[in-house]
């Protein structure tokens, strides 16, 4: 049974995006002349996917891991199958949104101590890759987000030691935060951490900008 995150996600997609992570793990063809990008991240990322596949077409092969990228504790179960034999010249990630979920006794699932230490190892495994790293903020929630709660304000406080780590290992930010904060509204469905079909089209126009900066 597909949980409510999951339905709503499918209905904000292009029928295109509407796909399982499996199935947007690679582009459909990859060209050998291109360089090789990967995009680690939660179902944000499997939402803007498809627009930066679009927006790089002739200039990169985007691949994206093959699972939701969940909470730091799990791409540490996960971080050597995501990133295999490579190579990889640019890595887009983000962990966040699913750390810092209230649970039901109130505590967040990685506490911010856990999520600092968590993503201080995945960094330093990503630099061994030698890519070029961009480090995307978690996107802001809008206050009453339930199912399950997000506070605004844990958004913050985790974004602002995932950006000291970023910077401390030279990796550029891709502050998606400040992008849709002023027009969370527009870009947001109502108390929900997903995004409009136009949100994610500007959320990977976005990323593809960056990841086109990287590049060269």
């Amino acid at each position: 049974m597909k949980t409510l995150a999951a339905v709503l996600l499918a209905a904000a997609l292009p029928a295109a995006a509407a796909q399982s992570p499996a199935e947007l793990a690679a582009p459909a063809r990859e060209d050998p002349a291109l360089p090789r990008v990967l995009l680690i991240g939660d179902s944000i990322s499997i939402g803007y996917t498809p627009a930066v596949r679009e927006c790089l077409k002739g200039k990169a092969n985007v691949y994206r891991i093959p699972a939701n990228g969940g909470p730091t504790t799990r791409g540490l179960d996960e971080i050597e199958k995501w990133l295999g034999a490579g190579p990889w010249h640019v890595i887009h990630f983000n962990w966040g949104l699913h750390d810092l979920k209230r649970m039901d006794d109130g505590s967040r699932q990685v506490d911010l101590p856990a999520y600092e230490t968590n993503l201080r190892a995945l960094v330093s495994r990503l630099k061994q890759t030698g890519a070029k790293l961009i480090w995307a903020s978690t996107t802001p929630v809008q206050p009453g987000t339930v199912n399950p709660v997000r506070a605004p304000e844990d958004v913050v406080a985790y974004n602002e030691v995932a950006a000291r780590i970023a910077r401390e290992a030279g990796a550029g930010i891709n502050d998606l935060y400040s992008f849709v904060l002023p027009r969370i509204g527009e870009l947001e469905l109502p108390k929900n951490v997903h995004f409009t079909r136009p949100g994610y089209q500007a959320l990977g126009e976005v990323v593809a900008q960056a990841i086109g900066r990287a590049l060269k």
